[in-house]
C-alpha cells in the first residue's frame, strides 16, 4: 500500500482505460512544424510523459479545424488536412508503447486569432464582435460558413481516429467558436444560432452530433469547458452548470474538461494558467460544482503541481482526474518518481511560467528550469547516465541555477565535484527574485538543486571569495565558471552611480538598501526585476513611480503574468510612465533631482525624489574567467558545432577517455552575458551532459 493508491487507480472514459488519475491536459506547444504536423520533437515531447508514467495526454491545445482559423503563427497542429494522419500515427504509436493514451484537442478560434498571417482569413464570431487581446477585426458568420466548419470538425475527428489516436477534446473553452456562440456577450443573433438558450447553444450541439456520426459511439470524445468567465455580462457557473447538463444529458459526451475563467481579456487570460501568485487549485470548486451536475468523468486542471494535492483531490471525490500538466513539464517523469518512492526527487514546477509566456509570445514552450523538456530530440536527457570514460575532478565556481545544474549533471555522470560560492548560501540571483511579493515560489528552483547536490555527495564550500590561486591549488580538471554578474549602473556616467546617487533593484530586494519614501524606479529591461522593485518598495508603503523607455512597463514579461503584476501596482497606486529615458540624477539640497527625456518628442521633465533605483540588467563578473583562460587547454573556448548540433557528441574531444594536457575551463550565464535562468541552466546540461 502507498499512501498515492489513489492516484494509481484506472478508470475508464467510455470504453479507453486510463491507466492512473494524472492527465496532460491540451496546451499548446509551439512545436507543430512542417505545417502543422506533429514532427519528430512533438513526438519525443510527449513520449516522454508517457514513459515517466503519464495516464492520459491530450495534446495540441487550440489544434485547428479549418484552414480559416489560422494556426502557423504560433506553430499549433492542423487537423484540416489528410497530411496529418501518418504523424498522428507515428505519435499514437510512441506513446502507446509505453503504455500512455494520446488525444487531441480540437476547435475553431472564430474571432480569438489574428487574421494578418498565414492565409489572410476573414476572422469570423457569432455577431462580428473583435476580441480584445488579439486586436482583431471579424465577420459575422453566415448561416453557409457555419455548417461548413461543422463539417470540418467531423472530418478533423475522422483524421484524429485514422491516425490511432484515442480520442478528440473539443474546445468549448477560453472564447473559442464553440463558446463564442454560447455566450450571450458575443452572440447577439437573433435566427437560429442565436437568441434562446437553446439557439445559442445550436452550434456546439451540430458539432457534437457530426463528430459522434463521423467516429461512432466508441471513440472518446470530450467537452472542455469554462467553469464561470468571471465577465459581468459572461457565463456565470450556475450558466455554465446548465450547458454542462444540457450537453451530458445527450450521452454523446464523454468526460468534461473544466477550468476556470475566460480568457478574451489580458485581465482574465492570467486566471487561466494561475501563476505563482495564486493559491493552489483556485478554481477546484468549480469543476466540482460541473461534476455535480454530469454523470461522466470530470477533468480539471489548474495550479495542481504537488502529489499530495492530487491525492487530496482524487480522494475527495472533487473530480475524477487531476490535470497536472506544468508539473509535467517540469518533470515528465512525475508519476514514475512517485511509484518508485523518490517524491523528494520530483523537480516540481514552481508557477513561473515561464512555459506558457513564451507560447503567448509565439515561441516554443520551455521549461524555466529543466532544459530537457521538449528538446528531447536532441538528445538532451532527463536521466544523466553515468561516464563509461575517465572520473574527473570538476570544480564549479558559483552556486546560482547554473553553477548548481553544472554539479548536478557532473555528479550524476560520476564525477567528484566541489562547488564554491561566495556568498553564505546557494541560489544566486533567484535568491533576489524570491524576496518580491508575488515570487516567493521561484526559490523551488534552488531547493530541488541544493537537494539533488546533497543526495549526490557534491563537495559545497561557501563564503568562499574563489581566485586563481584557490583554483590552482585545487588543480580540477574541469573548471566550470558561473561567476554570474552585477547590476550594470554605470553604462551612463550621468546618472550618478560612482557618487552613490542611485541604487539598483540587487540593493533594494536584498535588504542591502533601506527603501525611500518617495521613489523613482528606471526599468530598461522591462521584466521581473523593475516589476517586482516597484511592488517590493510598494509593498513596504513607499510612493513610486515605474519609468521606462519601452512602450510600457513589464512589456518583456508575458500574457499571463503580467496582469499579476499590474493588478497589485494599480492596487497600491504605483504611477507606471513609459516612453521616458533617464538622462541624469543629480542632488538638489536633500532630495534627488530625476532628469527625464521623452523618447519621442525630446521633452524634458523633472521629478524631485529622495531614492533612484535603476533596472539596467548585468555586466558579467568574467575577471576570473581571463586570469585562468591562458593557462587552460581549451583556452576556455567551446566547440560551438557540438554544442548545437541535434546529433549529441562531447563538445570537447577530451570529454572521453582521452588524457586532458591541462584544465578544461568552461564559462556559462551571465558570467558570459545576460541571460535567464533557463539559459543558465541549458548552458550547464548541454556542456555537462557528456563529460
Amino acid at each position: 500500500m502507498s499512501q498515492y493508491d489513489a492516484l494509481f487507480e484506472p478508470l475508464k472514459i467510455n470504453k479507453l482505460t486510463i491507466r492512473n488519475r494524472i492527465v496532460s491536459t491540451a496546451h499548446a506547444e509551439v512545436y507543430a512544424t512542417d505545417g502543422g504536423m506533429t514532427t519528430d520533437r512533438y513526438v519525443k515531447y510527449y513520449e516522454e510523459k508517457a514513459k515517466g508514467g503519464c495516464g492520459l495526454c491530450i495534446c495540441g491545445g487550440s489544434s485547428v479545424v479549418s484552414i480559416d482559423s489560422p494556426q502557423s503563427w504560433w506553430s499549433s497542429v492542423n487537423l484540416s488536412v489528410d497530411r496529418i494522419i501518418p504523424h498522428f500515427q507515428n505519435l499514437a504509436d510512441a506513446v502507446h508503447k509505453h503504455g500512455g493514451k494520446i488525444m487531441i484537442q480540437i476547435t475553431h478560434m472564430g474571432r480569438r486569432s489574428r487574421w494578418d498571417g498565414e492565409n489572410w482569413p476573414s476572422l469570423m464570431s457569432p455577431s462580428g464582435i473583435r476580441e480584445p487581446v488579439h486586436r482583431a477585426t471579424c465577420k459575422t458568420i453566415e448561416v453557409e460558413e457555419i455548417w461548413r466548419i461543422v463539417g470540418d470538425f467531423a472530418q478533423a475527428a475522422r483524421r484524429a481516429k485514422e491516425g490511432g489516436l484515442d480520442g478528440v477534446e473539443l474546445s468549448a473553452v477560453h472564447q473559442h467558436m464553440i463558446d463564442q456562440f454560447w455566450s450571450p456577450r458575443v452572440n447577439k443573433r437573433t435566427d437560429e444560432w442565436g437568441g434562446t438558450f437553446e439557439g445559442r447553444m445550436k452550434f456546439g450541439l451540430e458539432v457534437l452530433k457530426a463528430v459522434r456520426a463521423e467516429v461512432g459511439p466508441d471513440f472518446v470524445v470530450g467537452l472542455r469547458i469554462s467553469g464561470d468567465e468571471f465577465h459581468p455580462d459572461g457565463l456565470n457557473h450556475e450558466d455554465m452548470k446548465q450547458i454542462a447538463k444540457y450537453f451530458n444529458d445527450t450521452g454523446m459526451i464523454d468526460y468534461f474538461g473544466v477550468v476556470g475563467s475566460g480568457c478574451d481579456t489580458h485581465n482574465t487570460l492570467a486566471n487561466v494558467i494561475p501563476n505563482m501568485s495564486y493559491p493552489p487549485e483556485p478554481f477546484l470548486h468549480l469543476a466540482a460544482g460541473i461534476k455535480a451536475v454530469v454523470d461522466v468523468p470530470v477533468i480539471h486542471a489548474q495550479n495542481i503541481k504537488d502529489p499530495n494535492q492530487a491525492k487530496r483531490i482524487i480522494e475527495g471525490g472533487y473530480v475524477d482526474f487531476v490535470g497536472m500538466t506544468r508539473a509535467h513539464i517540469a518533470d515528465p517523469h512525475f508519476i514514475a518518481k512517485i511509484k518508485m518512492d523518490q517524491v523528494d526527487q520530483i523537480r516540481q514546477c514552481v508557477g513561473a511560467n515561464y512555459c506558457i509566456d513564451r507560447q503567448y509570445q509565439g515561441l516554443d514552450v520551455l521549461c524555466i528550469q529543466n532544459a530537457a523538456t521538449s528538446r528531447e530530440y536532441m538528445g538532451l536527457p532527463h536521466t544523466i547516465e553515468k561516464t563509461s570514460g575517465v572520473i574527473r575532478e570538476v570544480l564549479v565556481i558559483g552556486g546560482g541555477p547554473g553553477g548548481m545544474e553544472a554539479a548536478r549533471v557532473a555528479a550524476e555522470r560520476g564525477h567528484k565535484v566541489t562547488l564554491i560560492e561566495a556568498a553564505s548560501e546557494l541560489g544566486g540571483q533567484i535568491n533576489l527574485a524570491a524576496k518580491a511579493p508575488q515570487r516567493d515560489q521561484i526559490a523551488g528552483i534552488s531547493r530541488w538543486l541544493i537537494m539533488e547536490l546533497e543526495r549526490l555527495g557534491v563537495t559545497i564550500r561557501v563564503n568562499t571569495a574563489a581566485d586563481e590561486s584557490l583554483v590552482t591549488s585545487l588543480a580540477p580538471d574541469v573548471c566550470i565558471l558561473a561567476t554570474g554578474g552585477r547590476p550594470f549602473l554605470e553604462q551612463n556616467p550621468e546618472w550618478g552611480a560612482e557618487d552613490d546617487l542611485v541604487v539598483s533593484t540587487w540593493d533594494i530586494l536584498s535588504g542591502k538598501v533601506e527603501p525611500g519614501k518617495n521613489v523613482l524606479i528606471y526599468d530598461t529591461i522591462c521584466e521581473f526585476s523593475g516589476m517586482s522593485a516597484a511592488d517590493y518598495l510598494a509593498a513596504k508603503r513607499a510612493l513610486v513611480e515605474l519609468v521606462t523607455d519601452d512602450i510600457k512597463p513589464g512589456v518583456g514579461i508575458g500574457g499571463t503574468t503580467f496582469p499579476t503584476y499590474y493588478r497589485s501596482l494599480y492596487e497600491q497606486e504605483v504611477i507606471m510612465s513609459s516612453d521616458l529615458k533617464l538622462e541624469k540624477v543629480y542632488r538638489e539640497d536633500s532630495h534627488l533631482v530625476a532628469l527625464l527625456e521623452n523618447e519621442y518628442t525630446g521633452q524634458q521633465e523633472e521629478r524631485v525624489v529622495d531614492q533612484v533605483v535603476i533596472e539596467n540588467g548585468t555586466r558579467p563578473n568574467e575577471d576570473l574567467y581571463y586570469a585562468l583562460k591562458a593557462a587552460s587547454c581549451n583556452k576556455g573556448q567551446i566547440d560551438m558545432q557540438a554544442l548545437f548540433d541535434i546529433e549529441p557528441q562531447p563538445v570537447l574531444k577530451a570529454q572521453g577517455d582521452e588524457a586532458v594536457d591541462g584544465m578544461i575551463l568552461w564559462r556559462l550565464g551571465d558570467c558570459v552575458s545576460q541571460r535567464n535562468i533557463h539559459a543558465a541552466l541549458y548552458d550547464a546540461l548541454r556542456l555537462c551532459k557528456d563529460l
